[in-house]
């Protein structure tokens, strides 16, 4: 299986980009991972609703030309369905047992995913009722992919 992550923004804390380096490595034993960066946009102090929702319709536009059309699309949303650990790994076993070979995981920006995004998604997940910072979220997205690999090949992780 192969597994895309598409982020908003640039990594600019390092030790997020080790963390993210590190799950990456760790990956490489069961997957093929790629990570792709969008260009995110400046959203000024007091920006209106207007000007949110055109900054999150560019950013989406540049998610969705990255998407390769054969993908599974799982968008991390706020309002979408929540996985124990266990669930999370049941589930991507699950996608790849029916026959899909490539997983794209989506993460906005800091105004969160466009209409258009939401839509093409073929999943929406969350991770939580919080909300983290999206650079953040790719290294918690990463650990619990490599937390489903180790679950469903009966590996030990620490719980």
């Amino acid at each position: 299986m192969k597994i895309t992550l598409i982020g908003v923004g640039k990594i600019k804390e390092n030790y997020l980009a080790q963390a993210i380096s590190e799950y990456s490595k760790r990956l490489g034993r069961y997957t093929k991972l790629e990570i792709i960066e969008v260009a995110d946009e400046k959203t000024p102090d007091g920006a209106s609703e207007a000007e949110e929702l055109q900054i999150k319709n560019i950013e989406g536009e540049r998610i969705l030309k990255q998407i390769k059309d054969s993908s599974y699309c799982l968008a991390l949303a706020i309002e979408g369905k929540m996985y124990d650990s266990v669930e999370f790994a049941e589930q991507l076993e699950k996608l790849r047992i029916n026959g899909k070979s490539h997983l794209t995981f989506l993460i906005g920006g800091s105004l969160g995913l466009s209409g258009e995004v939401l839509k093409r998604a073929d999943a929406l997940i969350s991770f939580s009722k919080m909300t983290f910072p999206h650079q953040l979220m790719r290294v918690i997205l990463l650990e619990q992919v490599y937390r489903a690999y180790r679950i469903t090949l009966g590996e030990p992780y620490h719980k």
